[in-house]
């Protein structure tokens, strides 16, 4: 069976594109022709899905999200997993991070239970929080570096005794972890000049980057910025949400080509 970067790599052989589209169903935006069915958000992702599908290296569901409908949403979560194609890796955003008896339940329901590629993490608690992701053979674990919001500069971007900021003393100590699984990075396309940081300090590991989008961030620099090191760009509402008609799946297929050219997968050379 294939790994998780395994898919990666081979699903960005074959749509060029380093593009990860964040499937998050808020209910303060569902498009209006969908708002008077029973079960909008299905509708939703059923045609989103395959219209967007050719353009995607992945997709990221954000956990959040879907627990916001409560049991709805946990089977909403279900449906959607079965919609995507088996060849396009998923990753679980559930920035799980709590004490080791609690991350083995984590672990499980998001490899086990859900059956996903990937999964984002916490890794303030320290290694052991994210060691039982790391058991799992074949999955790739992305720990949460520098984020893309705001409120970021309040800790990951600290000073540490070390002389390191905070995101990368966490970037150089999770490097060495050990496990099963492989350990990528989340960093924020809003800040260029930290992105180039944790490329420096990982250069070969997987960096996992949101805030293209409505966020801001600046796509086509942070391609220059990373080279052909190991990338998965996410844009989320600026595809799910990119028509507010009729046409919603077909906008979304536009935005997610738009995106796609972005970041595309240059040959080497």
């Amino acid at each position: 069976m294939a790994t998780a970067s395994q898919k990666l790599l081979e699903r960005q052989r074959q749509t060029q594109s380093r593009l990860c589209i964040g499937l998050d169903p808020d209910e303060h935006l569902v498009p209006d022709p969908l708002r008077r069915e029973r079960e909008p958000w299905k509708r939703l992702l059923q045609e989103v899905v395959p219209a967007t599908a050719p353009y995607a290296c992945a997709y990221k569901l954000n956990l959040t999200f879907y627990l916001a409908f409560g049991a709805t949403g946990w089977r909403l979560l279900e449906e959607t997993l079965s919609l995507l194609p088996r060849d396009i890796p998923v990753i679980l955003d559930g920035k799980w991070g709590d004490v080791p008896h609690t991350a083995t339940v984590a672990a499980r329901i998001t490899f086990e239970q859900l059956g996903v590629d990937a999964v984002t993490v916490n890794p303030l608690l320290g290694m052991d929080s994210v060691t039982p992701f790391l058991a799992y053979s074949g999955k790739l674990i992305f720990v949460l570096a520098r984020t893309s919001n705001v409120g970021a500069k309040d800790f990951l971007c600290r000073p540490c005794p070390t002389g390191y900021l905070l995101y990368e003393h966490i970037v150089t100590t999770a490097l060495g972890w050990s496990g099963q699984a492989e350990i990528g990075f989340v960093v924020g396309a809003t800040a260029p000049n930290d992105f180039a940081r944790v490329r420096q300090l990982a250069p070969q590991s997987w960096l996992l980057v949101p805030g293209v989008g409505i966020q801001g961030g600046n796509a086509v620099a942070l391609v220059q910025l990373n080279g052909y090191a190991p990338l998965i760009v996410n844009v989320g509402r600026a595809i799910l949400y990119a028509s507010n008609g009729t046409d919603f799946a077909e906008a979304a297929a536009r935005a997610a080509a738009s995106f796609a050219r972005i970041v595309r997968l240059e040959p080497e050379g």
